[in-house]
């Protein structure tokens, strides 16, 4: 139990800090008004997550507790909906309603396209 205890913690310091890079890292590089460091992680993290679901339980035997370390651990400090959902608020109380209604039909459809596309693959591999 302690072992799985610390590989959740370490993997999720680990998917905080590359959530943290990364997604400072694209939204520098956007001049975009929508989060785009948010957008960024949250659809690369759906389609990893799809990749490594479909995998870890059709095609490679990972074990529970591994696959659980890496999609909750990892994934689950990677990706970041309640940023999302925060940041849409700003946008709602700026009333900024088109560009929040924008930033919402983006993260939903772009994380949904970005797992079916990780679900294709892992059912490749």
């Amino acid at each position: 139990m302690w072992q799985k205890l610390l590989g959740l913690g370490l993997a999720g310091a680990a998917g905080t800090l590359a959530r943290y890079g990364l997604a400072g890292l694209a939204q520098k590089a956007s001049s975009f008004q929508i989060p785009l460091g948010t957008l960024t992680v949250n659809v690369l993290g759906c389609f990893l997550f799809g990749i490594i679901w479909v995998t870890s339980v059709e095609k490679i035997a990972i074990p529970t507790e591994l696959r659980t370390i890496i999609l909750t651990g990892f994934l689950g400090s990677f990706t970041t909906f309640s940023s999302f959902l925060f940041e849409t608020d700003q946008l709602i109380e700026q009333s900024q309603w088109l560009m929040a209604g924008t930033n919402v039909v983006i993260e939903v459809a772009g994380g949904l396209a970005a797992y079916m596309l990780g679900a294709f693959i892992g059912a490749l591999i």
